[in-house]
C-alpha cells in the first residue's frame, strides 16, 4: 500500500514506526535529533516571489552600504514595548 501523493509505503513507515516506539526515551530522543539534523541540512527556504527577493535585495545591500545603521536587540525591545 502506498500514498498516492508521495509514494511512501506506508507498511513500511507502520514497521518502522513500531520499531522506534519500542525504542527507549533517549534513544528516540536522539532519533528526532539527528532527522531534525538532516532536514536542517538540507534545508530549502520557501519559494519567493519576484517583489520579496527584490525587497530582500534591497535590505542587504542597505545593511552593507551602511553596517552602523542598526539597533541592538535590547534597543528594538525597547522600542518596540514603548508603543
Amino acid at each position: 500500500m502506498t500514498n498516492g501523493t508521495t509514494g511512501i509505503n506506508c507498511m513500511n513507515i507502520t514497521a518502522t514506526l513500531n520499531e522506534i516506539k519500542a525504542l527507549s526515551i533517549e534513544d528516540r530522543i536522539m532519533l528526532v535529533q539527528a532527522i531534525w539534523d538532516s532536514i536542517a541540512a538540507e534545508q530549502v527556504g520557501p519559494k519567493l516571489t519576484e517583489a520579496q527577493r527584490q525587497e530582500l535585495d534591497r535590505r542587504i545591500a542597505d545593511g552593507e552600504a551602511n553596517p552602523n545603521n542598526v539597533l541592538t536587540w535590547s534597543e528594538m525591545r525597547s522600542s518596540v514595548s514603548n508603543w
